[in-house]
Formats: C-alpha cells, sequence, structure tokens
C-alpha cells in the first residue's frame, strides 16, 4: 500500500558527492518526519538525518557541515546531498517516514525503504 524506493547510491571517489533520492508512492494522506539511516558491515543503522513535517531538520555529528536533507512536500521525496565524502561514509542508506494512507483513520505507520549502497573509494 506504500512504498519507500531509495536511488542515487553508487560508488564515488573520496571527496566527491553523491545525492539520494527518496519517493514515497500510495494512497498517501500525509508525511510527518522522513529521515536518513546508514548501515556499514559490522555496525549498527545509524541515523543520519531528519527532517519533521515543520521543516527543523537534524545531522548526525559524523556528517554535520557536509550533508543537506532537503523535503519536496509535493513530491513526496526527501533527498541527501552529501559532499566531502569519506570512506567511512561507505554504508547502505535507507530511508524511513512516518506515513498517514488513505483509510487508516489518519493515524502515522512508520515505513522503511529497501537501502541504496554508497561505496566512497580512496
Amino acid at each position: 500500500q506504500v512504498q519507500l524506493v531509495e536511488s542515487g547510491g553508487g560508488l564515488v571517489q573520496a571527496g566527491g558527492s553523491l545525492r539520494l533520492s527518496c519517493a514515497a508512492a500510495g494512497s498517501i494522506v500525509s508525511i510527518s518526519a522522513m529521515r536518513w539511516y546508514r548501515q556499514a558491515p559490522g555496525k549498527q543503522r545509524e541515523l543520519v538525518a531528519s527532517t519533521t513535517a515543520g521543516g527543523t531538520t537534524n545531522y548526525a555529528d559524523s556528517v554535520k557541515g557536509r550533508f543537506t536533507i532537503s523535503r519536496d512536500i509535493a513530491k513526496n521525496t526527501i533527498y541527501l546531498q552529501m559532499n566531502s565524502l569519506k570512506p567511512e561514509d561507505a554504508a547502505v542508506y535507507y530511508c524511513n517516514a512516518d506515513i498517514a494512507l488513505l483509510g487508516f483513520g489518519g493515524r502515522y505507520v512508520n515505513y522503511w525503504g529497501q537501502g541504496t549502497q554508497v561505496t566512497v573509494s580512496s
């Protein structure tokens, strides 16, 4: 009934940039918070950035000043602009969102995308 589809991952040299996209599709009434997580091999999943319905953004200390999260409300899409990439940024990046769907009484349910791989070479 709802899908979060990430795109934009790939291989990039250290110091380079990538822009990730996450598009939500379905009978969506509204979306509140949207987030980017990442998980590297052997590590726990980490919250990278988030944005609320009111436009407040938050970032992990490790990416602050390098990454920017933004949202296109009309397209139900968020982006993660990643600049000055480092090898330690390599991970699978996951989109996460709280979404209210038509037919569910307006309550919000949390959804995950399938992830997109980001590889950073030195």
